[in-house]
């Protein structure tokens, strides 16, 4: 199997930021085609209006979409509301294709679990992973669905919308930002990850953010080595595909920067997690 990746240059904003996010999509996919990952680029196709307010107050959303407010990224770029159809479109398209091929699917997009039902958080406008779980499941696609949450920090956006819409009697979601944070738990949270993904069990489809922001060098995270978050990735697609259940990666959080103020050792973290989606669906 090929891995198909939902990307397109419309999900990208560039802009002088400490978030590499906006701009995170396309050093990714081209870092994943110089390794000669086997992946098929796909155009992912963008939410509309109305989807984006299935997770969202839709006054909002307009205020975002107009630029009439900060976006989260401490702006209200006209480039960076314009990507945020295309960021969820790519999440939205990759869950789509996970559940059709029964296995996996990516979008290299980054930003969604802080957003609140109302208000752009820590580098988060929208919730990427709450519109896809009421798309999915407004279209008849899915009954329940699995959000497994491994950046560095707390999902509180996504806990925040699941209790103002009531979701959780389908949506299960585990943030491990809730209750991992130092090295000492590094192990206890490797051997912990079968039962979390035990906790997906019934779903038709996991939502997985692979963070590279735990890594014990980044600026935001410090707890996990890089051997650690490559196991972390490889049990998460190993378990999944032995549970039968179809997973939608993208990839969250991670703001190391190298000597030459490059995201080369983010990169590396995002490579070794397709790495992992390769070895056990490819």
């Amino acid at each position: 199997m090929r891995i198909p990746v939902f990307y397109s240059p419309k999900m990208v904003a560039n802009f002088e930021n400490f978030s590499p996010s906006a701009g995170k999509p396309i050093k990714v996919v081209k870092s994943w085609q110089k390794m000669n990952a086997p992946i098929d680029i796909v155009e992912p196709k963008p939410v509309d209006f109305d989807q984006i307010c299935t997770a969202h107050q839709s006054d909002y959303v307009k205020k975002i979409l107009f630029c009439d407010i900060d976006n989260g990224f401490g702006n209200k770029l006209p480039e960076v509301a314009a990507s945020l159809p295309y960021t969820i479109g790519s999440m939205l398209s990759a869950a789509r294709e996970a559940l059709k091929n029964k296995k996996v699917a990516v979008a290299p997009c980054s930003g969604f679990h802080h957003a609140g039902y109302a208000n752009p958080q820590g580098f988060c406008t929208f919730n990427g992973l709450i519109v896809t779980a009421q798309v999915l499941k407004m279209e008849g696609l899915i009954n329940k669905i699995g959000i497994v949450d491994f950046d560095q920090h707390y999902g509180n956006g996504t806990s925040e919308i699941m209790k103002e819409l009531n979701l959780s009697s389908w949506v299960k979601h585990f943030s491990s930002g809730a209750s991992f944070y130092s090295q000492n738990q590094a192990e206890d949270f490797l051997v912990k990850i079968p039962k979390i993904m035990k906790m997906m069990e019934g779903s038709d489809v996991i939502l997985y953010q692979a963070g590279a922001d735990p890594h014990i060098d980044d600026p935001l995270g410090g707890w996990l080595t890089t051997e650690q978050l490559a196991e972390r990735d490889l049990l998460v697609f190993s378990i999944a595909s032995r549970m039968g259940i179809p997973i939608a990666w993208n990839l969250a959080g991670g703001y190391q920067l190298d000597e030459y103020g490059e995201i080369r050792p983010v990169l590396d973290i995002h490579d070794n997690t397709m790495r992992a989606c390769v070895k056990i669906y490819a």
